[in-house]
């Protein structure tokens, strides 16, 4: 079996769309809007065949958990994989550059990944990470 994909609710679903398809090379379908629901949302696809749904709708109410400085039982992480340390590091001064926030690292875990993690536009947590 595959993981099919993953789905967040976003406030601000083009930002997100943006942020994921400019960041991290996603590739995104056309939106897909239910006018009855009010239910929006884009599949992106990211190399490897990963898909992340983003979806909007009105009355979601608001995440509580402070994803920036606790952690929290449930999903916690979105890791995209680099091909090297260089490029670890690269996309940490890309992101920090651009005004996001880098939570901790560029730094070796002791399970041997080369890592950082951040936050994107909702402040949902990820990580990009190189396995030497």
């Amino acid at each position: 079996m595959t993981l099919e994909h993953v789905a967040l609710w976003t406030d601000d679903l083009e930002k997100q769309k943006m942020y994921y398809c400019r960041f991290f090379d996603g590739k995104s379908n056309s939106l897909y809007h239910n006018p009855q629901t009010g239910f929006r949302s884009y599949f992106l696809t990211f190399e490897g065949g990963a898909r992340l749904e983003i979806m909007q709708k009105t009355d979601i109410p608001p995440n509580l958990n402070d994803r920036k400085t606790k952690q929290h039982l449930g999903l916690i992480h979105l890791a995209f994989g680099a091909a090297s340390k260089d490029e670890v590091d690269g996309k940490a001064k890309e992101l920090l550059d651009e005004g996001f926030e880098i939570l901790r690292g560029p730094r070796t875990t002791g399970d041997g990944y080369y890592e950082f993690e951040t936050l994107d536009p909702d402040g949902n947590r990820i990580e990009v990470t190189f396995k030497g």
